[in-house]
């Protein structure tokens, strides 16, 4: 057998020497797939539109570059809050986005975010991913022909920047507020005009006094976004977000045409994304916030009566919504005594070590 001849010969994996050299078992089986994914984030929020890119990487990695997912940021393909829609309708295989943006086609969207006054990070992980939530998503979303994967959190969200200060439930009334999800009809309970408004539209609103005031993440995203420069009073703790997962939203027949193998690239990309977006929050939030009020912001806690009248009407319209829509009941009697469980765990292990360590660093010079 001459050179070129063997060169064919093991380049088709036929016999050589008795030998079979075969080509890559990736190369025979695995088909090449693209797909394309809208966020709801502008590029400038490296962490949130960064999920999307990280997932994008981490998949091709897995699967031999077989399966490539491209990314694109609001207004390239669809709007920001147009995500859902466009992965339901096959416009785009899948998107970044929160569920609980779309509560105004049905409230029980809020559950796969976060619900006010809800979960933190590690409870509403568990939840999800132990407690049942994730499965009852899965099943809601089946309505949408999508399939949902949990990709990232923020932690922990701040109240949001005031143009004036929040002394007592008076000062709410009649504020226009940027609130997204369940939180805005909080709100509005208690005087609130809420606003609905995609995240890269927010700071031109509040510039141009259509806002008086935004919420929109922490400080890591909160400075990049530049509500600082027109809104001085920076308030705590974002009561309606005591986390927000974010979700990676596949097209379900999408979803379901994918191998095996690219199937679990995809959810552990997405587990490895979840992880790695609290970490980078949690590390950067400090930082940016001690920025933020070298610049001018200052800190305020919500007064306690806000806390206390938020909290009573958050709870009352949950057992409203619960009684008049059969799928926010669904998630409701899972989601309530999984919060009254893990509220005792934390209350006797975890809120005293954090209480306790936070009261001594302060203290420290």
């Amino acid at each position: 057998m001459d050179r070129r001849t063997f060169v064919k010969a093991a380049g088709t994996g036929a016999a050589v020497g008795g030998t079979a050299i075969a080509a890559p078992a990736i190369a025979q089986s695995q088909p090449k797939v693209s797909w394309r994914l809208t966020s709801s984030y502008p590029k400038s929020l490296d962490t949130l539109y960064g999920l999307s890119t990280q997932v994008a990487k981490r998949v091709a990695e897995l699967t031999d570059n077989q399966f490539q997912i491209q990314v694109f940021a609001p207004g390239e393909i669809v709007p920001g809050l147009q995500a859902l829609d466009a992965v339901q309708n096959g416009t785009v295989e899948c998107s970044h986005t929160l569920s609980s943006f779309y509560i105004g086609k049905d409230p029980a969207f809020a559950f796969e975010t976060s619900l006010p006054f809800g979960f933190n990070t590690r409870q509403q992980n568990a939840w999800l991913y132990q407690g049942g939530g994730l499965e009852l998503c899965r099943a809601f979303m089946k309505g949408y022909n999508c399939y949902t994967i949990p990709s990232g959190n923020t932690g922990a969200q701040m109240g949001g920047w005031f143009r004036k200060e929040i002394k007592t439930l008076e000062d709410l009334k009649g504020l226009k507020f940027r609130i997204a999800g369940l939180g805005g009809r909080i709100m509005a309970r208690l005087g609130v005009v809420p606003q609905q408004i995609a995240g890269g539209d927010i700071y031109p609103a509040l510039e141009r006094g259509t806002l008086d005031a935004v919420e929109f993440s922490g400080p890591l995203d909160d400075e990049k976004l530049g509500f600082q420069r027109v809104a001085k009073y920076y308030y705590y703790p974002g009561f309606w977000e005591g986390c927000a997962n974010v979700s990676f939203i596949a097209n379900l027949d999408k979803w379901n045409d994918l191998p095996p193998s690219y199937k679990a690239a995809l959810e552990a990309a997405c587990s490895e994304a979840n992880a790695l977006c609290v970490a980078k929050y949690d590390h950067g939030n400090p930082d940016a916030m001690l920025r933020l009020a070298a610049a001018g912001a200052e800190l305020r806690p919500f007064p306690q009566e806000v806390m206390l009248a938020a909290f009573k009407e958050a709870f009352a319209l949950y057992g409203e919504l619960a009684a008049s829509n059969p799928a926010f009941k669904t998630f409701y009697d899972s989601f309530l005594p999984y919060w009254k469980k893990e509220q005792l765990w934390f209350r006797i292990a975890e809120l005293p070590f954090d209480a306790f360590n936070a009261q001594m660093s302060a203290q420290m010079r």
